[in-house]
């Protein structure tokens, strides 16, 4: 690929995100591939609606592709990459496996030896921030990215992303979106299950009450996150598993996030069961009361 053409890049993943990056990616000049082998009728509609080259092939996907980008649930993403090791053994030379991913940097580095001599380039990658929005022109998230070869992926700047490397080993960035992500979604787990917990002994009013009096910050944070997790709850139970991981001991938290993952766990099978979900409007109830006792300022 000379510096004048648009390079291709084989997305593995079309769900909300890997659809918004894939399509961000097109709208910005670069030749954009994604499999919908396994997936969903969700992701063939988003796929077809974003005008993504559907290729359902693994080989012929990272064929002469230039990146190919694993943006896909991190229960299952070292699957994932073994499954692409006979792909990637046929690719051409030098192309760049981004793992972007929520996983613990453990779980990062199983995936650099899994795709180890095979003639690809891994860059452990995490993405702080939600989709983006299709104007290239509109900020989206970041990508840090870290290991030998992250500065590779430092093109994609040039075609509607945000990436940043980090100077450190592969599973760094892994860790940085873990860190990240531990404090954002886990305060919206403590808050469900505070809330929760509060509403079930008649103590709802009085808790929110108390919040605006003395933590409206926090008031205002619990009505905007907590219902905007329950479609997310799914996805988000195996990232609190990685993130146990990452912590390690029980001694330094880990059972927290093994209990957020169990959580979120609950409000997804919760939310799957549209009339037994009588909970979950609840927590709707208090947060948009939440909302109205303490706006923004």
């Amino acid at each position: 690929m000379s510096n004048r053409e648009p390079p291709i890049v084989a997305i593995i993943g079309v769900g909300e995100m890997g659809a918004a990056v894939a399509q961000r990616l097109r709208l910005s000049g670069a030749r954009v591939r994604v499999s919908l082998n396994g997936r969903s009728a969700d992701s063939e509609r988003r796929a077809l609606r974003a005008g993504l080259e559907i290729v359902n092939d693994d080989s012929a996907l990272v064929s002469n592709a230039a990146f190919v980008l694993s943006i896909v649930p991190p229960g299952v993403a070292l699957q994932v990459a073994n499954q692409y090791r006979t792909a990637f053994a046929a690719a051409a030379n030098g192309v760049v496996f981004a793992d972007c991913n929520a996983i613990a940097p453990a779980t990062a580095r199983r995936i650099g030896a899994a795709v180890a001599g095979h003639p690809c380039r891994y860059v452990d990658a995490g993405i702080i921030g939600g989709p983006p929005p299709q104007d290239p022109g509109k900020p989206g998230p970041r990508f840090y990215a870290s290991g030998a070869d992250a500065h590779r992926l430092e093109k994609l700047n040039e075609f509607g992303l945000e990436v940043a490397v980090i100077d450190g080993p592969i599973g760094a960035a892994s860790g940085l979106k873990l860190s990240y992500a531990g404090l954002t979604k886990g305060i919206t787990a403590l808050g469900t299950a505070m809330v929760a917990a509060a509403m079930r002994d008649g103590l709802g009013d009085a808790l929110r009450n108390e919040l605006a009096r003395t933590q409206p910050q926090i008031l205002r944070r619990i009505g905007h996150s907590v219902p905007a997790m329950f479609s997310k709850a799914y996805r988000w139970v195996a990232e609190m598993e990685e993130i146990a991981e990452f912590l390690g001991g029980e001694e330094r938290g880990s059972t927290i996030y093994r209990g957020a993952a169990r959580l979120y766990q609950r409000i997804a099978e919760e939310g799957a069961q549209r009339d037994t979900a009588e909970g979950l409007q609840a927590l709707v109830d208090f947060c948009s009361a939440a909302l109205a006792s303490s706006p923004a300022k």
